[in-house]
């Protein structure tokens, strides 16, 4: 009886790791002028690193104020340009 218990519980733990991976693969939203951003806490920001002042791509993970997982894409001057005159 433990066995299967145990067999089943193992299962579970699978389903529920391949699907926060699944969820990972997914494209961030596109952020468009005016998108409401009901953000409860940042998770995480990501952006391009480069040593050149541009405009490059960024994303914001995070959790909206329902609960869900939210992941933004955006396009922003990199941090150089603040190092340069």
């Amino acid at each position: 009886m433990k066995l299967r218990t145990l067999m089943s519980a193992g299962v579970l733990a699978l389903a529920a790791v391949a699907g926060l991976a699944q969820a990972d693969d997914q494209k961030p939203v596109p952020y468009e002028y005016g998108m409401p951003l009901q953000i409860k806490h940042v998770i995480a920001m990501n952006e391009t690193p480069t040593t050149d002042c541009k405009v490059i791509d960024a994303e914001i993970k995070f959790v909206d104020k329902a609960g869900k997982i939210e992941d933004v894409g955006y396009r922003k001057l990199s941090d150089a340009c603040t190092l340069q005159n």
